[in-house]
This record gives C-alpha cells, sequence and structure tokens, in this order.
C-alpha cells in the first residue's frame, strides 16, 4: 500500500497583498465546478464566451484543488530556484533555440526585453511536459514527481478539458471538437511551468520602462493570402494561471489601455492563445498582455509563478472549425489557405526557438517594435 505521507518541502510564503489604487481589469469570474453538468455547461458557455470576445481572459473558481492542495503546489514550485544548485541547473538546461520547447531550465538573462539598452530578462523558469517521465529531473525535485503528475492532470482534465468543452459550445459545435485534438496521451507540449521573476535594479527598470514581458501581437502573412491581423500573447491554446498576490500582470483592455490583473486566492487566470484564434477562426482572439515592475508596496519581493500550459496534439493542423454555424455568421478569419495551414508542431517551434531572441526593430505605431518569425511579423509593445 503506497504512503499517504508526503516528502517534506520547504515552504513558500507568499508576500502581502497590495494595498495600492491600481486599475484593475473587470474580469468575469466563471465556477468551474458547474461544468460537469449539461444544465452547468449551458449556463456557463454563454459567460465564458462574452468574457473571452472581451477580455480573452477569465477567472476560475471551484476547480478542484483546495487552499491546502493550492499552496503544496507552491512549495514545490519553489524548489528549483531555492534548493537545486547550479551546477545542476547547467545539465537540466532546456535546449530552447534547437528542439523548440521549454522543458527544463530557462537562466536568468536569456529573453531580450529592450535590445536598444540591451536590457535582459531576470526570470528563471522550470518547465515539465505533461509526461512528468519524459525527460530526466534535477535530484531534488524527484521525490515531488507524484504529486506534479497529479497536478498535471489536474490542469489537463478538470480544467483544461471543462473549458474546451464550453467553447466548443459556444461555436454550437459537439462538445468533444476540441477536446480530441488535446490528447493527454498525445504526443505535444502541455506543460507545467514555474518561474520566478527576480527584482531588478533601478538602472533595468529605467531603460525598459518597466516591463519585464512586453505585450505582443503580430501579423500572419502568406504571399497568396491577404494581409490578416493575429493578437497572439501565448503560442498554444489555452494558459493557465495560478493566481498568486504579487502583482505585475496586466492585460491591454479594449479601449486600449494597459489594466492590471486582481489576485484572487485560490483562483486560475485562464487566457486564450494561438491556437485557439486558428481553431476559432478568428473569433477568440488572445488579448495582448504583458508583466511590469510590481506596485510600489511588493518591489521588495520576487514572484513566484505556476502556469499550465495547454497545447494540442503536434499532429493536429491549425484549421479553423467550418463546421461551427457561429462562425459562418460571424466570418471566418482563416490565417492561410487551409492546404497550408501549419501542423501545431511547426507552429510551436517556430514560436519557441525565437521567442525574445531576435533583434527587434522599430514598428511605424509608436512604442511598437518588430520582428519577423516563420513569416510572421510579430509587435512588442513597449
Amino acid at each position: 500500500m503506497p504512503s499517504l505521507t508526503l516528502p517534506e518541502c520547504g515552504r513558500y510564503i507568499p508576500p502581502p497583498v497590495t494595498d495600492e489604487d491600481l486599475e484593475f481589469a473587470d474580469l468575469a469570474i466563471v465556477d468551474i465546478s458547474k461544468a460537469h453538468t449539461p444544465e452547468g455547461r449551458a449556463e456557463l458557455y454563454p459567460q465564458l464566451r462574452d468574457a473571452l470576445r472581451t477580455y480573452g481572459f477569465v477567472y476560475a473558481i471551484n476547480h478542484g484543488y483546495d487552499q491546502a492542495q493550492r499552496d503544496r503546489i507552491f512549495d514545490i514550485a519553489n524548489v528549483p530556484f531555492s534548493v537545486v544548485p547550479p551546477d545542476e541547473m547547467k545539465t537540466y538546461t532546456a535546449n530552447i533555440e534547437k528542439v523548440g520547447y521549454y522543458a527544463g531550465f530557462k537562466g536568468r538573462q536569456f529573453w531580450k526585453i529592450d535590445t536598444e539598452n540591451n536590457v535582459l530578462d531576470q526570470i528563471e523558469q522550470y518547465g515539465i511536459n505533461k509526461d512528468v517521465t519524459r525527460r530526466p529531473h534535477p535530484q531534488a525535485l524527484r521525490p515531488y514527481l507524484p504529486e506534479i503528475d497529479a497536478f498535471v492532470r489536474h490542469n489537463h482534465f478538470n480544467v483544461i478539458h471543462p473549458i474546451l468543452r464550453l467553447i466548443a459550445l459556444s461555436l454550437e459545435l459537439p462538445e468533444e471538437t476540441l477536446v480530441e485534438k488535446h490528447n493527454f496521451n498525445g504526443t505535444g507540449e502541455s506543460c507545467v511551468r514555474f518561474m520566478k521573476y527576480y527584482r531588478r535594479t533601478k538602472e533595468e527598470e529605467d531603460k525598459s520602462n518597466n516591463v519585464w514581458l512586453k505585450g505582443h501581437t503580430g501579423i500572419i502573412y502568406v504571399t497568396i493570402c491577404p494581409y490578416m491581423p493575429l493578437n497572439h500573447a501565448d503560442f498554444g491554446s489555452l494558459a493557465v494561471l495560478w493566481s498568486q498576490p504579487v502583482g505585475g500582470l496586466q492585460i491591454k483592455a479594449p479601449d486600449g489601455r494597459w489594466k492590471w490583473v486582481r489576485h484572487i486566492e485560490n483562483a486560475l487566470v485562464i487566457n486564450t492563445g494561438d491556437m485557439m484564434d486558428f481553431f476559432s477562426g478568428g473569433f477568440y482572439k488572445p488579448t495582448i498582455h504583458r508583466v511590469v515592475q510590481p506596485p510600489e508596496d511588493q518591489r521588495n519581493y520576487d514572484r513566484l509563478g505556476v502556469f499550465f500550459f495547454s497545447v494540442p496534439d503536434d499532429d493536429v493542423r491549425l484549421l479553423p472549425c467550418v463546421e461551427s454555424p457561429v462562425l459562418h455568421h460571424f466570418g471566418i478569419q482563416r490565417r492561410c489557405p487551409d492546404e497550408d495551414a501549419p501542423l501545431c508542431e511547426a507552429w510551436r517551434n517556430g514560436r519557441t526557438t525565437t521567442y525574445g531572441r531576435s533583434d527587434l526593430k522599430k514598428g511605424m505605431e509608436h512604442n511598437v517594435e518588430e520582428e519577423v518569425i516563420e513569416g510572421i511579423v510579430v509587435k512588442h509593445y513597449n
């Protein structure tokens, strides 16, 4: 009989919530526990549809993990950055530019935040594929792999799949339409990612205008297809942020202003990504978002983040769901001819290998820089 005793883990004590008077985005809160019944899904999908169409972001509560389970995951998330020695970090460093995925460590000063002023990021991260045994892990993290595996499965089956069913219903498609593109045992790079945002020097903050990760959008172009707008911030279909108290996440609201995302204890912050834009024929456009310096009363704290990034199976082609009556009513925005639509694997590789690494050029718009990735002009908002 397996032991019910969890391995010891150092406690991560979260900083206090900010008291500053900030302009927060008015995001909808979805009770995801209602998604377990047909009646609940019928109630939820219009709410989710309107939230994602307005902001591209939504809160989810009652997702199945209690506060103690959530706190335990943050304890584990801090292990790669507080316990693993630097030499072992190097051993398990992800070869991002070569292989096109984030599994393993990404050290600080890897991404270019401000090319002109030579400011690099101060973010460490550790990525773990949905198959936690697929790649080896540092010694200090191995005792927690059963818990991480359970956490991965919880995100995949109890968060992502219910949201995908609601999105399918909102498009008047069979409930399993999008779920079938996200198989747990399929080949793909859905992953848990632990991220530690470290405090920066005043000089770095001044040079980069307090931006830690830029907001961005892009334009796909194909020589036989007209220019089509594509807003994206995450390359997959859905991203899940487990809410934590240190502020910094901002989204670009419909009125064009940057607004803060408020912390709600044990809530999830869910947003759509590039691939959902493809599947929905532009009906669900990802919202531009960025990370900036925390509010003044939190600037003495580092920011620990726990994420789950959902990516469809590698062999899924990024085609709009043309059978949707909703898309036919609103109009389908194709990013390229159907015969040229990329596979998920190709899109992921193209977005991952060059993100934050290529030199940016000034764009035509004010405070916008551009780079070309796999035939896509990507705009970064300062």
